[in-house]
């Protein structure tokens, strides 16, 4: 519990899908998991720092409707107050009282430069993947966290997922042997990339967006380090519309266990599903192993409900889902929300004393976790340019 002289002040920087739900009937992620944490009084205000003026007033509209539903205020202080401005999450850096957090949720070429201003401004900061997409930004903000001494993770959400977590544990028994071959089959809707992305997508690409999940799931079962990578693409839907982006990627790792032996992991990755499929994310892993295998039907979780309106859907219980309907019951469970509040516990400890930095290497997905995901990201990004080559890579975890 965070003591009154040390109140945890929050900043969220970003309004878009994520955070708020901006383009959808939904309320996001970041948003009710920030409900979540408030449920029980905790100290410390809220901040929110958007370049966009649309964002700030979707985000005052579902501020409304969760403060409603959930029956209990959570009030965001926003910068900037009537519109959008680049400079917003500067403003509220130089302004916000510490002890203090950074949520950073924008475009993936924009987090070397928000995270490392949070950082330098002495804010515990939390980025959603990938950090970044390249090894020398990721490196320069380990160093930038080291020098401020604090705490930074990558919201790596999947980790918490019950299905990957007995993944892991399958591995760590040795329950399935030696992990021979990986496949992974990831993939959502069109409109992400047409429509919800629109401003900055052709910044990015499918595997980085959903794959580099999977790479991290893989490493963090196995704790192998990732030999070489090769990737290729098609453009065809996308480029139709004046997008310059790839449908679908594949990509191959080798990884190589502690024990000198090898494995691979295949992904396949589109954003391209069709709007009438009945869940926002298609997900499988499939592992094969010298003593057995492991199937995850990430999508399929149970559930099927079919209605006039929404016709078939197949919702996901397990990430971010609202669970009662009267007005003061409302309560949002799932690993997207427990990520983001094993985060803001863990500042809290380590703003009160009951844990070190460098008591969460290892355990959790912090920014030297996330060199071996990126480093596979840059090496199969340069695969792509090179016409799907096998490259070599060396990163030490």
């Amino acid at each position: 519990m965070i003591v009154k002289k040390s109140p945890l002040n929050i900043l969220i920087i970003g309004t878009g899908m994520y955070v708020c739900g901006r383009g959808t009937k939904e309320f996001g992620t970041i948003l009710p998991a920030i409900y979540e944490w408030k449920r029980n009084n905790l100290l410390g205000d809220v901040y929110v720092a958007g370049v966009h003026k649309e964002g700030i007033n979707v985000l005052k509209r579902k501020a409304d409707e969760l403060n409603e539903l959930f029956g209990h205020n959570v009030e965001f202080k926003l910068y900037p107050v009537n519109g959008g401005d680049p400079d917003a999450y500067k403003i509220a850096l130089n302004k916000i009282p510490k002890p203090a957090c950074a949520i950073v949720v924008v475009p993936d070429s924009l987090h070397r430069k928000i995270a490392g201003d949070a950082i330098e401004k002495g804010f515990h900061t939390l980025v959603v993947k990938p950090l970044a997409p390249t090894l020398k930004e990721v490196k320069e903000l380990i160093v930038l966290q080291e020098k401020h001494d604090v705490y930074c993770a990558v919201e790596f959400h999947k980790r918490l997922d019950r299905s990957n977590i007995k993944l892991r544990d399958c591995f760590e028994s040795g329950k399935i042997g030696d992990p021979l071959y990986f496949i992974v089959e990831y993939s959502q809707r069109k409109n992400i990339p047409k429509d919800r992305f629109n401003r900055w997508v052709e910044t990015t690409n499918v595997f980085q967006y959903l794959g580099i999940h999977y790479v991290d799931i893989i490493y963090y079962a196995t704790r192998a380090v990732p030999l070489r990578v090769m990737a290729v693409g098609q453009k065809n839907y996308l480029s139709s519309k004046g997008i310059d982006v790839y449908d679908s990627i594949q990509v191959v790792i080798e990884w190589k266990m502690s024990s000198k032996r090898t494995f691979t992991s295949s992904f396949f990755t589109n954003w391209i599903d069709s709007e009438r499929t009945s869940a926002m994310s298609d997900q499988k892993i499939k592992v094969i192993g010298t003593k057995g295998r492991y199937e995850a039907d990430q999508k399929m979780r149970g559930i099927k409900v079919v209605t006039d309106e929404g016709g078939i859907e197949e919702p996901n219980p397990d990430f971010c889902s609202a669970y009662g309907f009267r007005k003061g019951e409302i309560m949002y469970q799932g690993y997207g929300i427990e990520s983001v509040k094993q985060f803001l516990s863990d500042v809290t400890d380590l703003e009160c004393g009951k844990a070190k930095r460098e008591s969460f290497e290892g355990k959790r997905p912090t920014f030297k976790n996330a060199l071996v995901s990126t480093a596979v990201l840059e090496t199969a990004n340069k695969s792509l340019g090179e016409n799907g080559a096998w490259l070599d890579m060396s990163v030490e975890p």
